[in-house]
């Protein structure tokens, strides 16, 4: 679960990590976007309150022939697709539109589809589908790199935890079908069910005797945004590199701290970027601290080996990968993003979720490692149309055959 709180967030290069340590992995400061014109979505009127995509309402969108999709896109796209496709044959569809059977005739396909078909691949097998109305929202997030230590010592304080052992995950469907897909954490307090300690509690020591250790941070604010994105990777005193993914987390509700930042006027004009918030926070440690522990949500890390990994379990690729609510878009299918901004506009597939990507038409895309990473990731907050791609003839199933959906 990479973007287990999607936010975003890049360290501002030159800012140390803490008294001795050497300059934060930062990366270049945000790039300018290239301005792009999203398609108009069509008309349609938005359902308040849907909890799916089924009951948000469904419009056919435009031919996917005539979306602006290269080759070379289209062929990580596929590739990205072909990985998923396992998955989406089993796996329960939370937003209500597919059946694992649907999507049996274009995954055969996609195991002989050549990279340089790629593109006529998706035209032939898939169909253009407008959730609610259409109108979208993508962040970014990257696999971050901090710097870290497995061993306790001077400049390394900041304990990495992984799962408690008395964090209970409880599913609520289990208990009334009302509560279907519902799931809670906690812990047992004696004969009663309580919410898990929250950030400030753990980080004043709660969790002694109760979560392994597997590593230790140099800098407080480092990791922070490192659990906002969910995964990253360690650079160790002697220049390897340890990998940790999301484990869990401590089920309390995720606060973006940029937003209360902003309210407040802490940042001043033109430091409300990522790297800018990181950059207040290091200069007022205090001040950060209490606003960092705003944020209750609390993530919890293994040690990973290979590729980072995203929600399904399988491996998500930089600049393919977007997170989704899976209520809305089934996990593993593909979405063209039409955005304010070119590189947000592309072919994705939806391999991943986040505690902050929720809703219709929300997305957090993926864009690996390293300083490129890092800096289209913080600066990304793309607007425009989502279309979300699903096997030919499944609106027609959902609809009646009408083309459109009304809950």
């Amino acid at each position: 679960m990479l973007s287990a709180c999607g936010g975003g967030v890049v360290p501002r290069p030159g800012v140390p990590s803490s008294p001795g340590v050497p300059p934060s992995h930062a990366g270049p400061p945000v790039r300018r976007p290239v301005a792009a014109t999203p398609i108009a979505p069509a008309p349609a009127v938005p359902v308040p309150g849907s909890a799916t995509a089924a009951k948000a309402g469904l419009v056919a969108g435009p031919p996917l022939y005539s979306l602006p999709i290269n080759e070379a896109q289209a062929a990580r796209a596929l590739a990205a697709f072909r990985i998923s496709c396992a998955t989406l044959q089993r796996r329960t569809d939370a937003s209500g539109l597919t059946r694992g059977t649907d999507w049996q005739p274009a995954c055969a396909a996609a195991s002989t589809a050549g990279s340089g078909d790629a593109r006529a691949f998706f035209a032939q097998w898939f169909e253009t589908v407008q959730v609610g109305d259409g109108k979208a929202f993508a962040t970014g997030y990257y696999e971050p790199e901090i710097i870290g230590s497995r061993d306790r010592r001077r400049g390394y304080d900041v304990p990495i935890y992984g799962r408690p052992s008395d964090l209970v995950d409880v599913d609520l469907g289990q208990f009334s079908a009302d509560l279907k897909g519902k799931k809670v954490r906690g812990r047992v307090d004696g004969s009663n069910f309580v919410p898990y300690f929250d950030r400030t509690a753990i980080e004043q020591g709660m969790l002694a005797q109760r979560a392994p250790i597997i590593a230790w941070a140099a800098d407080p604010v480092e990791l922070f945004f490192l659990q906002i994105q969910g995964s990253g990777r360690l650079r160790l005193p002697d220049g390897s590199v340890m990998r940790i993914g999301y484990d869990s987390q401590n089920g309390r509700d995720y606060t973006g701290i940029g937003a209360l930042m902003r309210e407040r006027g802490l940042l001043a004009p033109g430091q409300t970027s990522m790297q800018g918030i990181v950059a207040w926070l290091h200069a007022h440690p205090e001040e950060g601290r209490a606003i960092m522990r705003e944020n209750k949500s609390y993530v919890f890390f293994r040690e990973q080996q290979g590729a980072p990994l995203g929600a399904l379990g399988l491996p998500v690729t930089g600049g393919v990968s977007a997170a989704a609510d899976p209520r809305f878009v089934p996990l593993g299918a593909p979405v063209f993003l039409s955005m304010d901004r070119t590189d947000a506009t592309g072919l994705w597939i939806a391999q991943d979720t986040g505690g902050a990507i929720r809703g219709s038409n929300r997305f957090d895309t993926f864009w690996g490692a390293g300083d490129d990473a890092r800096a289209i990731a913080g600066g990304m907050s793309a607007r425009g149309t989502a279309f979300l791609l699903l096997p030919v003839g499944t609106l027609a199933r959902l609809t009646g055959g009408g083309g459109a959906q009304l809950p």
